[in-house]
């Protein structure tokens, strides 16, 4: 018992000076990355170790995800819409020129652009009217021509292929694949449906057009004055200079483009009276529109009927026809086009061209009707916004303009040449050769006496 005690009463004075210190630090954690703390000490794998902000960052990450998800899909549901009000806003751009001049003269804006709508719907619809009395017409006659047609075509292959075919072997192939004909016909019924819906969709779309380009055009200041009610002060200015580039850019470009229709259907209109071809005001009218409003191909589609229609009358006339096409073609393209577009607008060929391959690519038909004014007007914001300098004289820019002022050089020391030959040549010149000799042994002789 003894000796039990006197460990405890050795150890005590150590304790009393343990609690006199105060409390001892914890030891810290060992160093050792082989070591893992207890999870269950530390409140657990996730208690401790997942930030705060982690679960409301992946809340908003998958929030995100969605609105995005619900952007694309409402885009894609809505493309023809905005398709629609591009469209809208350009032909607004075209028509509106008009309505101001209306309205500078009094008339109310919505009157104004009503009447505009009446003059353009019946021009359109004077020229579709011309065009389906013209392609009536002529499948009419085709379809009654056509076994003459057909018996011309036999003969000369037979002549020229040396063959024996008849129309009644090609009325037997016929009869022989009357099925499948019949089941074309068939197919060609069932789709008469997706036809009709496709028309009805057609007029939907031209009459949305039609009302959203009449609410820009009748109410163009309120519809700018509300644009630039969302932008400060500062902006403004910048946002309606660009719209007035716009709109003179597209209006110049439109009515540049109807002046040379209007120009190209007169002249077609003559020739093809005096050809005597029938329907000649409605091949004019077709020509001179079809080459000016339908970019790129717009040219090889106008010529190409008249000359079909042509050759149903003629043969030679459809070669005077394609004559004068092409005449007509270069007379515009050197004379009539500078005139005009430089009171205008003026688009190089090679950006026309870019300009309706990049619309066609991106919306197709549309685009490529819309896409030379638009590269008509982004054309104005290069010139208003782009600054350019003057460029030095170097013979790097244009290598053959070295060679051009060479030969100009040359061609001018041949006309002075020409002139000091003919000025020597012109004393002996008359019609007496001795009294020409006489003058000049008199000018020697009184050199001699000086």
């Amino acid at each position: 018992m003894a000796s039990s005690a006197e460990p405890q009463n050795s150890d005590r004075p150590a304790r009393v000076a343990d609690e006199a210190a105060g409390p001892q630090p914890a030891p810290e954690a060992a160093s050792d990355p082989g070591v893992v703390a207890d999870p269950g000490a530390a409140g657990g794998l996730w208690g401790a170790g997942m930030p705060r902000w982690l679960p409301r960052a992946m809340v908003l990450a998958l929030v995100m995800v969605g609105l995005f998800k619900l952007a694309d899909w409402a885009f894609h549901q809505l493309i023809d819409l905005f398709v629609m009000l591009l469209v809208s806003f350009f032909l607004s751009l075209a028509l509106e020129p008009a309505v101001d001049r209306m309205a500078a003269r009094g008339v109310r804006r919505g009157v104004g652009t009503f009447l505009v709508f009446v003059a353009v719907a019946i021009a359109v619809a004077g020229f579709l009217a011309a065009l389906g009395t013209l392609l009536v017409d002529q499948v009419a006659k085709i379809a009654g021509d056509l076994p003459h047609l057909l018996d011309n075509l036999i003969g000369w292959i037979n002549r020229t292929f040396h063959q024996d075919l008849s129309l009644d072997e090609l009325q037997k192939k016929l009869l022989k694949d009357s099925g499948a004909i019949e089941s074309y016909a068939q197919q060609a019924a069932d789709n008469v449906w997706g036809v009709s819906s496709t028309l009805i969709g057609g007029l939907f779309q031209a009459f949305t057009v039609g009302l959203f380009t009449f609410y820009f055009t009748a109410d163009g200041p309120r519809v700018r004055r509300t644009v630039c009610s969302l932008l400060p002060p500062a902006r403004q200015g910048e946002v309606l200079r660009a719209w007035e580039i716009a709109l003179a850019k597209t209006g110049g470009y439109l009515y540049s483009r109807a002046l040379l229709a209007v120009a190209s259907a007169a002249a077609h209109w003559v020739m093809f009276a005096l050809l005597d071809l029938p329907y000649s005001a409605a091949l004019a009218v077709w020509v001179g529109v079809m080459s000016q409003f339908v970019p790129t191909i717009g040219t090889y589609l106008a010529g190409a009927l008249p000359v079909l229609v042509a050759l149903t009358v003629e043969p030679v006339d459809a070669l005077w026809v394609l004559v004068f096409v092409v005449v007509y073609q270069q007379v515009e393209n050197y004379l009539l086009h500078p005139r005009i577009t430089a009171r205008t607008v003026d688009v190089h060929p090679a950006v026309a061209f870019g300009s309706v391959i990049a619309g066609a690519a991106l919306l197709g038909a549309v685009g490529a009707l819309i896409a030379i004014p638009a590269a008509a007007t982004l054309q104005g914001f290069v010139g208003t916004y782009v600054r350019r300098y003057e460029v030095a004289t170097d013979p790097r820019i244009d290598r053959g303009a070295q060679r051009r002022a060479r030969r100009e050089l040359r061609r001018e020391a041949a006309r002075r040449l020409r002139r000091m030959v003919g000025a020597g040549a012109e004393p002996g010149s008359g019609s007496d050769p001795a009294a020409g000799a006489g003058a000049g042994r008199e000018s020697q002789g009184g050199g001699g006496e000086r």
